[in-house]
């Protein structure tokens, strides 16, 4: 055990000084913050130039719409000029026109809903659609109801297409309600999955890549004078492991600082007259709170303690494979042929988490989480819905079971296929060596 720690001292010290190292860790979180936030600061700059587009209308009734709305809210069509002209369309159709669209009407809407249409040189915006289908759109559906000349029918519609909203509230054990979101769950859930995906994905390929280093440069020719080689698998397996969680947790840290500095918020968007300083503050708060109720609802303390447990138990898996892989053969090329099996497996989990979020106690999300190689993904997904205590300790049964499987059956290989040059082996022949004492 003093052989292991000293090795896994070693390859932690020596991963975590490399430049190579220290760049990606400081620099991703600033990318990852900057994927986030650039669009959103992107997208807020507004552009002073405005497109010009002409409203043609044979039958008068709804031209006067476009500059009334605009003169009312210019926010909604922020950037375009409507201008009501009797033109010819055709004459907006040369590279000399400033009109950057036509809208053109050529019947009552009423009786033909399809004697709209919008001309332009090319495709046109979704702002622009959406705005002039909304603005004709109400219009339409004022003249419906006028049509029927009943008296009150507008507020009849709208307290029949008032919307509403089902809340869900969970018993506790001792009766007691609380607040709960399915929404919130399903994200918890797909997070702590895609934590456990990524983190074994890419450290699992690191050891392996470690390990065929190490061979190719015939460093571990002097290294298993020392130590035995599963003392050397073991120590290199838990050093990078270690080095992962160190990254990891440098990451959240710097992304959790970056977006408070750049103060990036779910704050709804409200009108100007409105940004008083308590709406701003009442928008920022009502997510926080509402994320916190549900997530008091959550049986936190269980997930946590699960995650870390399938966590270790999933990259010792995968990592104690790739370890043998790595020792077995001799260059990137070689290896992967045996890494594509792990890795289909590793999809396979990932695709099974997100069909098993809709039904945590259906069929696929029992067995996938009670399957070794897919269960630390798997079960994460669940455990937000609640999952019966046996049925946890049965599934981590079974996979640390398979781990000392594996990390027996991948010591077997990598004792013999750390010293081995030259040949590409077989996987008859990786099965030899594990039967040789």
């Amino acid at each position: 055990m003093s052989n292991i720690g000293i090795i896994i001292g070693r390859e932690y010290m020596t991963r975590v000084k490399k430049k190579s190292f220290i760049i990606l860790t400081i620099l991703m979180p600033f990318l990852m913050v900057g994927i986030v936030a650039a669009p959103i600061l992107l997208g807020s700059i507004k552009s002073d130039e405005k497109t010009e587009i002409a409203v043609i209308d044979s039958t008068g009734k709804y031209a006067p719409l476009f500059v009334e709305a605009q003169k009312a809210d210019s926010t909604r069509a922020d950037g375009y000029t409507f201008t009501v002209t009797g033109a010819p369309l055709n004459s907006f159709n040369t590279d000399e026109s400033n009109v950057g669209a036509v809208v053109c009407i050529t019947d009552d809407l009423l009786k033909n809903p399809q004697a709209v249409k919008i001309y332009s040189r090319s495709e046109v915006q979704n702002d622009l659609l959406r705005y002039v289908d909304d603005l004709l759109g109400k219009k339409v559906r004022e003249d419906k109801v006028a049509a029927y000349g009943l008296p009150e029918l507008e507020k009849i519609i709208s307290d029949v297409e008032a919307d509403f909203s089902v809340q869900t509230v969970k018993w506790g054990k001792d009766g007691k309600e609380t607040f709960s979101s399915n929404e919130v769950a399903m994200m918890l859930g797909m997070l702590t999955a895609l934590l456990i995906y990524m983190f074994v994905l890419s450290y699992g390929a690191m050891v392996m890549q470690g390990v065929m280093e190490e061979k190719t440069n015939r460093i571990v020719e002097v290294i298993v004078g020392s130590v035995r080689p599963f003392e050397l698998m073991m120590g290199k397996i838990v050093g990078i492991m270690l080095v992962g969680i160190t990254q990891m947790l440098v990451w959240l840290t710097m992304i959790l600082s970056l977006s408070a500095i750049l103060g990036i918020s779910t704050a709804p968007s409200m009108p100007e007259s409105e940004l008083t300083a308590e709406a701003i503050a009442a928008a920022q708060q009502q997510p926080a709170v509402e994320l916190l109720a549900a997530l008091s609802g959550l049986p936190v303390t269980e997930i946590i303690i699960m995650f870390f447990l399938f966590f270790f138990g999933g990259y010792l898996l995968y990592s104690s494979f790739y370890a043998a892989i790595g020792a077995a053969v001799n260059s990137q090329e070689d290896s992967s042929q045996f890494m594509m099996p792990m890795v289909v497996v590793m999809v396979f989990s990932i695709y099974a988490a997100m069909g098993s979020i809709e039904n945590t106690d259906g069929p696929l999300a029992f067995w996938a989480s009670m399957f070794p190689l897919s269960s630390p993904i798997v079960m994460m997904v669940r455990l937000p819905f609640g999952v019966p205590l046996w049925q946890e300790l049965l599934s981590l049964v079974i996979l640390y079971a398979t781990v000392f499987l594996f990390v027996w059956i991948a010591g077997r290989i990598y004792r013999v296929g750390i010293l081995l040059y030259g040949k590409k082996p077989s996987l008859k022949e990786m099965i030899k060596w594990m039967r040789y004492k």
